[in-house]
């Protein structure tokens, strides 16, 4: 491709499922639209940056969707969320919760970047009290954290908001944070300052109290 095309960057990956993987047809799909000396940025949130011509987005996008990659916006947005790698057998029964949640929140415009993590048991895998917002599923329920930090001197791990959730006040919580962060927060402003500035009961008096 031209140098002289502008480009766009996108993430992409293969979706929720059991572990972060590609298969072969996903893998030649993206590299059609790589120059030879052109790298991957694999990020920390399992997503892949690649850059594609901006005048053929929709259609370079829904190629990757035919094949079963799953597309995201790339800057200020919710992130695609982040999986333990969905151990077989008694947890399997989380998936549905975990892409019902994905399709519901990822890409969602924010003030600042926002890592939402789901993990299936009380390991942990998924990383949930170190994201800016972690879910972890207790046997049929779910628990949810908020304000977790998983880099720098000042890391900590999310505080504790709701527990034993049902997967539709699961769903319900979730977005009402996203959007109460998208009204309150300030330009760039990341979550964990937000929570910090608002104080956790406060703010959970206030999403208790939105309808």
């Amino acid at each position: 491709m031209g140098d002289n095309i502008k480009k766009i960057k996108i993430a992409v990956n293969g979706g929720i499922g059991f572990g972060a993987k590609l298969n072969s047809k996903q893998l030649i799909t993206i590299s059609k639209y790589m120059n030879e000396d052109e790298e991957l940025e694999l990020t920390t949130f399992q997503q892949l940056y690649i850059e594609i011509p901006e005048d053929k987005k929709e259609e370079i996008m829904e190629e990757f969707q035919n094949v079963g990659l799953a597309c995201y916006p790339v800057g200020n947005f919710v992130k695609s969320l982040r999986t333990c790698n969905f151990c077989k057998g008694e947890e399997e029964e989380g998936m549905p919760v975990a892409k019902e949640l994905n399709r519901r929140i990822a890409g969602k415009f924010v003030p600042f970047t926002l890592k939402v993590a789901y993990t299936g048991c009380p390991i942990g895998c998924g990383e949930p009290m170190l994201s800016d917002i972690g879910v972890m599923k207790m046997r049929d329920h779910f628990n949810l954290y908020i304000g977790g930090k998983a880099k720098g001197k000042d890391a900590e791990v999310g505080t504790l908001l709701l527990e034993n959730l049902t997967p539709e006040e699961l769903y319900s919580s979730v977005e009402k944070i996203i959007d109460l962060y998208s009204q309150m927060g300030k330009k760039r402003e990341a979550f964990y300052k937000f929570i910090k500035r608002i104080g956790s009961d406060q703010f959970l008096d206030i999403l208790t109290n939105t309808k």
